[in-house]
């Protein structure tokens, strides 16, 4: 008997923790929503009902989250924490929500983001890290967070924006880039490119407006000519693919290596692939068409004087002839003509 009641007082206590309402929150049972806005709140109150999907904890001094806050919340899909203090996120605070699908994160102190604080969030699709302090963002927002369909990072102290981190939101619709410090040089290049490209996809942005340089102050980078980045290095992403594609060009070669070296040393000589000839700089080239044309120019005048010394020569030694020839010569020449044509008369 005394078994019994200890069951059923224990079972109303776990019943009573779980459905019981936090202090100084407000619960909304039909809704699911757990309300605890405005209430001075200086942590995230714990045992939250198991049954919460809503958790609004906007307008509050929330400095940290506990790591474990969340554990019994597990069909949580919407998390308001905006308007809070806020300063970091920790790799596993939001561990265990796995269905969770709106964060908002707006007006904090958070100065960076660790590429593994949303990894825990596969169903994640809006994401608003606006009027924050962020100076840098991680290469990726998190192996799991492929579903993101809206990004907002207005209003920080952003310079840049690593492309990879843009091209891992496959599912990305809308991304609000507005009120950063954004550095329009190299360094924006990447993302010139993948915000042209995500436009033309249909996406939806308020576009890039440049800090820096002086020169750019206050220009969209969308209208910042191709030209001006025609000295930039190669981006990550493009570095990424070069040297994927020098690794398969190196395995090829040692695939052939392989294959060659099978048939002996003699048969070598004949399979191996030639070098490519070593490209020629423009101002080589240029140098050898110059040379080349100086080198004919010359060959043609001399060809020339050697025509115009031949004729002059030919022309007085003719006259020569004909200022010395005896005159008798001329004379009999053209007698014996005529005795001639009469013998055959």
């Amino acid at each position: 008997m005394k078994g019994a009641l200890l069951l059923v007082s224990s079972f109303i206590f776990l019943t009573h923790r779980v459905n019981c309402c936090p202090t100084k929150c407000q619960c909304h049972q039909f809704s699911k929503t757990v309300d605890c806005r405005n209430r001075g709140l200086v942590d995230v109150p714990p045992h939250l009902p198991a049954e919460t999907q809503i958790l609004l904890l906007s307008n509050n001094h929330i400095q940290k989250i506990n790591h474990s806050v969340f554990i019994d919340t597990t069909i949580l899909k919407i998390l308001d924490l905006s308007n809070n203090s806020i300063s970091g996120l920790l790799p596993n605070t939001f561990k265990g929500l796995r269905h969770l699908q709106i964060l908002n994160l707006t007006k904090n102190f958070i100065e960076y983001v660790d590429n593994k604080t949303f990894s825990s969030l596969p169903h994640l699709k809006e994401l608003d890290l606006s009027s924050n302090n962020i100076v840098r963002l991680p290469g990726t927002l998190g192996n799991n967070t492929g579903n993101i369909t809206l990004l907002s990072l207005k209003h920080n102290k952003l310079q840049k924006v690593d492309r990879l981190l843009l091209e891992s939101l496959p599912n990305l619709k809308v991304v609000l880039f507005k009120g950063n410090s954004w550095l329009c040089n190299c360094h924006v290049f990447g993302l010139k490119l993948w915000l042209e490209t995500f436009l033309y996809r249909g996406g939806i942005s308020d576009g890039v407006i440049c800090l820096t340089p002086e020169n750019w102050k206050g220009k969209d980078l969308l209208k910042i000519p191709y030209e001006m980045y025609g000295i930039c290095p190669p981006t990550t992403s493009q570095m990424q693919k070069d040297n994927i594609l020098h690794s398969i060009s190196e395995h090829k070669s040692s695939l052939k290596h392989a294959h060659h070296s099978e048939h002996g040393d003699s048969s070598r000589s004949h399979c191996e692939p030639k070098p490519k000839p070593r490209p020629v700089s423009l101002r080589h080239a240029i140098a050898t068409v110059v040379i080349t044309g100086v080198v004919c120019g010359i060959v043609c005048l001399m060809m020339l004087a050697a025509a115009v010394y031949g004729c002059a020569y030919a022309a007085i030694t003719a006259k020569y002839h004909r200022e010395h020839l005896p005159p008798g010569k001329e004379k009999g020449n053209f007698e014996g003509k005529e005795t001639f044509e009469s013998s055959l008369a």
